[in-house]
């Protein structure tokens, strides 16, 4: 039975105060008063003192409006209607169509038991030979985008979302700007990836509280379609964002602040949600690809360096390239090995010369003197960059593999690449 409460003990901010009984963590509750009905949900309890997070902020409450707890935490609706379909941080459609209350689904539950996953063995293909080829995605996987401000990871996500061969797209948007919510929404609507698209969206100017809840949002979702046996993508942006808004809310809850001002239970927080990746032996899969920005490229900021350790690599992106060096995928040699006999071997051999080049860089830029190898190496680098680690590049792997081929036989002779024999005579372009 739904309980009524018709005093409000204080409203600070947009948390309000009542004295309640039979209330849990999370459950999700109705205020209504002169300006209609908001949802908030609980974020503290102290004895009989329950403190809610108005999602639509307090404007317009007062300590005499009423209070009823719906029992249950926030849910969303699981159905292939939610396909094509926008919703904002609270699960309501953010696109003018209809509310969907059929199936109804609870959010931010326990991630799948160990003893149901399975050993990641398939590869997702993107189309993006900085991913494909070097460092390859794998089902099941965990890993973020690394970037600083003012790098295009979002138009990197939304490739991504058009051109990754899955069954399934869930975005999570958190703080966006209005106008990369538009973007991601004219670019999948227009390359016609929308209808295998269900987003979740919470832009800057939307309540705070809704921002920390588009992650359980997107990834209940997605792990229901999983269970279906879908192939489910689930791309994250920008989770700097979310873990901003949970310090926002640990201090409206007078928690004691850790690392920076951040709540003392961030690693579990980003745990929780990163943890959801799975691949089922009898059904399908989920994988997160999540942006993570770091304020002024500091790597040690809370955000990431918790990341880091939570995730399986990650993506550099910088100055509009996914950086070879730092860029790692943990689990690219549970399928890298399974694609073609020559894709480890040259792609080792090719982030080698890669490096020779940038040090041949250094040595140009002290005014050494420069070899034949030198001049080798520089053509080489250029090439590289150019055709394989532009983010306009858009090709399948085997393409970009024979294209590596080509561009090792185009700058060095046979026998300085580091190569087997048997792999030269068999992939080395033909004069």
């Amino acid at each position: 039975m739904q309980k009524v409460y018709t005093k409000i003990e204080s409203i600070v901010g947009n948390v309000i105060t009542v004295r309640a009984t039979g209330v849990k963590n999370s459950d999700l509750a109705e205020v209504s008063g002169a300006n209609g009905k908001s949802y908030a949900n609980v974020i503290k309890l102290d004895r009989d003192l329950v403190s809610l997070q108005v999602f639509s902020g307090t404007q317009g409450i007062s300590t005499g409006d009423s209070v009823r707890f719906l029992g249950h935490p926030l849910r969303v609706s699981y159905t292939d209607a939610l396909l094509g379909r926008v919703f904002d941080g609270s699960g309501k459609p953010r696109d003018n169509g209809p509310d969907l209350n059929e199936n109804m689904i609870e959010i931010a539950g326990s991630s799948v038991n160990p003893s149901k996953r399975i050993i990641p063995r398939k590869m997702v293909r993107t189309g993006i030979p900085m991913i494909d080829m070097f460092n390859t995605l794998v089902e099941s996987q965990k890993l973020p985008i690394f970037s600083v401000s003012g790098e295009p990871y979002n138009q990197l996500l939304a490739r991504i979302a058009m051109q990754a061969e899955v069954d399934l797209i869930v975005l999570g948007g958190m703080g966006l700007k209005y106008d990369d919510y538009l973007f991601f929404r004219n670019t999948l609507e227009k390359s016609g990836a929308m209808s295998r698209t269900i987003m979740f969206i919470h832009t800057a100017s939307d309540p705070t509280v809704e921002c920390t809840l588009v992650p359980d949002l997107a990834l209940a979702v997605a792990e229901r379609f999983a269970l279906d046996g879908k192939r489910v993508l689930c791309l994250l942006t920008d989770m700097t964002n979310y873990c901003d808004a949970q310090k926002e809310m640990a201090i409206t809850m007078d928690q004691v602040p850790s690392n920076r001002g951040y709540p003392g239970d961030l690693y579990s927080t980003l745990a929780s949600r990163y943890e959801k990746a799975v691949d089922f032996d009898d059904a399908g899969s989920l994988t997160i690809l999540a942006v993570t920005t770091m304020p002024g490229d500091d790597v040690t900021h809370p955000v990431p360096d918790n990341t880091g350790y939570i995730t399986e690599g990650q993506f550099y992106l910088k100055n509009g390239h996914i950086e070879p060096f730092g860029s790692l995928s943990r689990l690219k040699q549970q399928v890298n090995g399974k694609t073609r006999d020559d894709h480890r071997a040259l792609m080792d051999a090719m982030i080698k010369l890669y490096a020779a080049y940038n040090d041949t860089l250094e040595k140009k830029s002290m005014g050494f003197m420069m070899t034949d190898w030198d001049d080798k190496l520089l053509k080489y680098g250029q090439r590289f960059e150019h055709e394989l680690m532009d983010l306009s590049v858009n090709i399948p792997l085997e393409s970009a593999l024979d294209l590596g081929w080509k561009i090792l036989a185009s700058c060095f002779d046979r026998n300085e690449t580091g190569l087997k024999t048997d792999l030269i005579e068999r992939y080395w372009p033909q004069e």
